[in-house]
Parts: structure tokens; sequence; C-alpha cells
């Protein structure tokens, strides 16, 4: 989920100069499109599920950011490229005004995707012109916000650029034909992973969150503040798609008793047998990537697992999911490395075990809630994370889309607990022995 964030207290000195933020508007904006360039036409409009969006639609939509939270309010004589846009890119701000049904974004033939690009490109250079005038042409205040909320809407727009590559995935494995996104890029075989293995953990008083006046962070990462831990261990390394192979001869996905209510009745519903985008073929498994329709790597990180099944999976190893503060305990003490979106490779292989961080998203058993003292921002802008602080499970680590730049211990990303198509895994914890 996209959810937006704040640089509390500082001033326009303290931020990154303007040239730099141009620069990082640049970079930002251009790695959307590389993305999309290996797109055909007709990739563009792909909607499977309402959950999914289009990738014109992400297109459009960040681009919506910048006109509706910056030129709009701080551009003089700003006119927008077609007034309809606010109504047709606008994606949950009531603040704002009405929205397109978001089940209906892949109806959307026009704008095309010309149209779309026309209308990015002429947002970049209002950006860039207003941020080129931020040298001389505009006062504190305003040059505050304005920077402020122009490195906000890069980290929204490197979320969308995450969830272009979940949702292209779902979107071209429904096609029979097993398209093929981007061939992978030449790498080293992965290794055997380690044996799984506990590591202590003391616990104790920490402290969690990020500083918001130190960096940029997102609203749901703050404030910083104190929480009690028990000794627990955490296991070296995600679980591999030997682990759940073992899992699945095993009988897990007819064992009620290692599933939670909801997700027994999930797996009952859906008929889940296996993680998402595996398919089994004349008894050999498969697994469909970005890169096509792959042999299953044993070696391989599990991904595309719902929370249910993750419990249920922790469950089968007589362990459980850590909690959001347990993970970032340790995470806190690591380097923020691993395997990103820069790598090219889209999907998770060998995890690096001197960190937590990338080829999957992992589980946690914590609700997303508001740590305490939490206060949303005012107005439409801080509309999104307090208002879906309800019914979701906390995920840490970043992906192999995730961009490098966003990655950190206390960033916070957040799912619905049935929810698949994310590059979503497990790490195992238990309680101290």
């Amino acid at each position: 989920m996209i959810g937006f964030g704040k640089l509390a207290g500082r001033d326009v000195d303290e931020l990154a100069p303007l040239e730099h933020i141009r620069n990082m508007y640049r970079d930002v904006r251009q790695r959307f499109e590389d993305y999309c360039a290996p797109l055909e036409i007709e990739d563009y409009g792909l909607q499977a599920v309402a959950e999914t969006s289009p990738a014109k639609w992400h297109l459009a939509h960040t681009s919506w950011f910048f006109e509706t939270f910056i030129l709009k309010p701080f551009m003089p004589g700003y006119q927008s490229p077609n007034p309809q846009f606010e109504y047709l890119f606008n994606s949950y701000y009531n603040g704002i005004g009405a929205q397109f049904p978001r089940s209906q974004r892949g109806l959307l033939s026009r704008p095309t995707v010309a149209d779309v690009y026309d209308y990015r490109h002429a947002i970049d250079d209002a950006m860039i012109r207003l941020l080129e005038s931020g040298d001389g042409g505009l006062n504190t205040g305003d040059l505050n916000t304005i920077v402020t909320r122009t490195e906000l809407g890069l980290q929204h727009e490197m979320q969308h650029q995450e969830l272009f590559f979940t949702d292209l995935k779902y979107n071209l494995a429904l096609n029979p034909l097993c398209p093929v996104y981007v061939d992978a890029p030449g790498h080293e075989e992965p290794t055997r992973p380690l044996a799984l293995a506990w590591t202590a953990q003391e616990g104790g008083i920490l402290k969690m969150g990020a500083d918001a006046d130190s960096s940029f962070c997102f609203d749901n990462e703050t404030p910083r503040h104190r929480v009690f831990l028990e000794p627990f261990e955490l296991a070296n390394r995600p679980v591999t798609n030997a682990d759940v192979l073992a899992f699945i001869e095993d009988g897990g996905y007819q064992q009620p008793a290692l599933w939670l209510a909801d997700g027994w009745g999930k797996v009952q519903q859906e008929q889940w047998q296996h993680p998402l985008y595996w398919r089994q073929q004349d008894g050999e498994w498969f697994e469909f990537t970005l890169h096509g329709l792959k042999p299953l790597n044993p070696y391989g990180i599990a991904c595309h697992l719902s929370a249910y099944e993750a419990d249920a999976i922790a469950r089968w190893f007589d362990a459980r999911l850590p909690t959001e503060f347990e993970w970032e305990s340790v995470a806190q003490r690591q380097p923020v490395k691993g395997h990103f979106v820069d790598s090219g490779l889209y999907h998770p292989e060998s995890a690096d075990p001197d960190t937590l961080f990338g080829s999957i998203w992992q589980w946690t058993s914590s609700a997303y809630a508001p740590y305490p003292g939490y206060r949303p921002a005012e107005g439409a802008i801080g509309e999104y994370n307090g208002k879906f602080m309800c019914n979701q499970l906390v995920l840490r680590g970043g992906s192999c889309v995730t961009d490098p730049r966003q990655v950190r211990a206390s960033y916070r990303n957040f799912f619905y607990p049935p929810d698949r198509w994310q590059f979503s895994g497990v790490r195992l914890a238990r309680d101290a022995r």
C-alpha cells in the first residue's frame, strides 16, 4: 500500500539542495518510463482484478500527485492539461474529490497511452520550471513545502513503481502464453541455502520507529517510541521453495490444525494447494516469473505467500511469525543491502545471510496500527495512512522490486492477510528456548 509521510521540523537549508531534488526528480520519473519500455501497447491497460491497476493508470496517477499537491497550489497561473484527470487519476483522496472506480481502471481505453505520456511530460516540464524558480523566486515557507512535497511525491512514485511490477506480474500470469516481460539478466546460479538455524536475541526495552527530524520517513513510521521485547530467536534465512514443497508433501494445505480460522476458510474457498504462480506439469513444478515460466528452483526464496500461508508454514515448523518490533530490533543492527529492483532480476533468489533486507517482504504477526502518539498530517495529503490502519498486517524488509532508496529498518509495508500477489514470504521466529 502507498503511505504518505512527512519531513517535520526541517527548513529548506537542512534539506537536499534544489539541484539534488531536481536531479532526483528527473531520475525517478525516467526510471518509471524505462520500466515500461519493454511493454507492448496492449499491456498498458491490463487489470485482472480490482486490487491491481493498469500500468497506464500508475503512470498517470503519479503525475496527478505532483499536479494536485504541488503545481496547482504553488505554481502561479498553472492550468491543467486536462481538468478531467483530477477525477480519473485520484486514487483515494476524498478531500480532493470523487474518484473513478478502482475496479474499472482497466476500462479506460481513453486517454490513450500516448495521451498519458503527454500528460506526464507536461507535468515534468512544469515541475522542473517550478523547482528552478525556487533558486530565487519563492518565499521560504512555500519553498520548504514544495521541496518536502516533491520528495514525498518521489517516494510515492517509487512505491507505485513497485506496484507496477507486482500488478503486471499478476496480469501477465493469467495469460496461458506465459508472456515474458524481460529476459533474466545473466547471473550466477543460486547456491544451496544455509541450513535453518536460530539466532538468539536478548530483547529488553528498545526504541523503535523513525526519527522524523533526521531523514525522510513515512508518517506511519513515527513517532519513535519504546517497546519491550521478551527474548526470542530469529531464523538465519527466509523459508525456501524446498521448505514449502516439504510442507505441501506433508499435507500442509489439508491440515486445518495448522491454519488460523480465517485462513482455513480462505483455503477452502479458493482451493489453495500451493503458492501463487506455482504450476505442476507432468509431475514437475514450475513458477511463473516476470522472466517467463521457469522450473521451480528449490534453493530459491519462497514468495507470493499470503499471511495465512506464512502463519501455517511457521506452525508446521513449530515456530511463528516475528512481530514487527522483533524484526526491526535485529534490522537496526544490520546493513541496508540486499536484492532490490536495481539488480534487474525481478525474482528472489538466494538470500544474503548478512542482512534481513531485500528479495521478499517478510510477513509479521503485527497488526498495522498507529504508534503511540501518532497523528496524521492535516488535509488530503495525510488521508491515506491513518484511515487504513485497520484489518491489515505489517511486512518488513523490501523485495526484489523495491527501490533501495526506500529501504530502512523502520519502513512499514502493509497488506491484508489473504493477499498473495506481492513478493511476500516468511522468516521464522520463536520464543527463546
